[in-house]
């Protein structure tokens, strides 16, 4: 892939597509500190859960060597795609 040399001014989307299409690297001109996707913004959520249901947590999350906190997103976005099917 060919590396684009930055430029202060800013692009037209069509200049962006032309770079895109030529094959050229876009990272220089792309802000990631300011990029957003549009959906998957992360919004903080506390919920409380009894003792049992932490340590059943805390024991699957070793099994799979991952965090308490990915095992619940897993177990919720599986259940939420489940219940999309039936819908």
């Amino acid at each position: 892939m060919k590396k684009a040399k930055r430029k202060d001014k800013k692009l037209t989307a069509q200049q962006l597509d032309a770079i895109h299409d030529a094959g050229v690297d876009m990272s220089p001109y792309l802000d990631s500190a300011t990029s957003r996707r549009p959906g998957l913004e992360i919004q903080r959520v506390n919920v409380d859960f009894p003792r049992w249901m932490i340590a059943q947590m805390d024991r699957e999350a070793e099994r799979l060597g991952i965090t308490r906190q990915s095992v619940i997103k897993f177990w919720i976005a599986d259940r939420i795609a489940a219940m999309a099917k039936k819908a």
